[in-house]
């Protein structure tokens, strides 16, 4: 179990707001079919994976959490990172099919209005389990939906959500009510404004060399 406690290396540095690291997620350039965006590339450079990180452990200082549930696939990648900061287990949400031990298993419908199943393993924890589910982002909650239901029909607690950004509509505005939500875009920044909008000012700047791993 982990109560979670204020961050340290950005402590050091002295507080950062302007969360600089959403300048350099890449526009979709394939079309209606995928996601409007690509956060993964602030995955790829150090500093700005880490203060993404930073600024997510910051928001959810004081909660209590057992095991980070991410959810299948880019989940799996914010997920486990904040699972390492705050000492507890991973848990994989997986999309059907991929399990080959006892699951249990919801339908749900995703960003793009598909419907699809999603697994976890059964049992995954027990009753009175705090679970914080991450996913890389939430646009319509379908997706996060499915998640939730398989949490708390194993008797656990969703203690909290995390993501890369949480928009702005009638389901994540029921979540935000619910459960602690925290994202590296902050509700009432203009980062949340064009989130919603589904278009980001940085993209007339963006360049995929921006965000290059430096080279030792």
């Amino acid at each position: 179990m982990s109560a979670v406690q204020s961050r340290s290396t950005a402590d050091a540095k002295g507080p950062r707001d302007d969360r600089w690291y959403l300048n350099l997620m890449a526009p979709n350039t394939k079309g209606p079919k995928f996601a409007w965006l690509d956060p993964t590339s602030i995955y790829i450079n150090g500093a700005a994976f880490h203060d993404l990180l930073d600024d997510l452990m910051a928001d959810l200082h004081g909660l209590t959490i057992d095991v980070v549930g991410g959810l299948d696939a880019m989940g799996f990648v914010l997920g486990s990172a904040l699972a390492t900061r705050l000492g507890v287990g991973f848990l994989p949400i997986r999309k059907a099919g991929k399990l080959c031990v006892d699951t249990d298993k919801v339908s749900f419908s995703n960003y793009s209005g598909r419907t699809q199943e999603m697994e976890m393993r059964l049992p995954a924890f027990g009753k009175g389990t705090k679970v914080l589910l991450a996913d890389q982002w939430v646009e319509t909650g379908g997706t996060m939906d499915g998640a939730i239901r398989l949490v708390e029909r194993q008797g656990g607690t969703v203690a909290g959500i995390a993501a890369v950004a949480i928009e702005e509509n009638a389901a994540t505005d029921a979540y935000r009510q619910k459960y602690r939500c925290v994202s590296g875009v902050v509700q009432g920044s203009r980062w949340q404004k064009e989130c919603n909008a589904q278009k980001l000012e940085s993209f007339t700047r963006y360049r995929p060399e921006l965000v290059f791993p430096a080279i030792r």
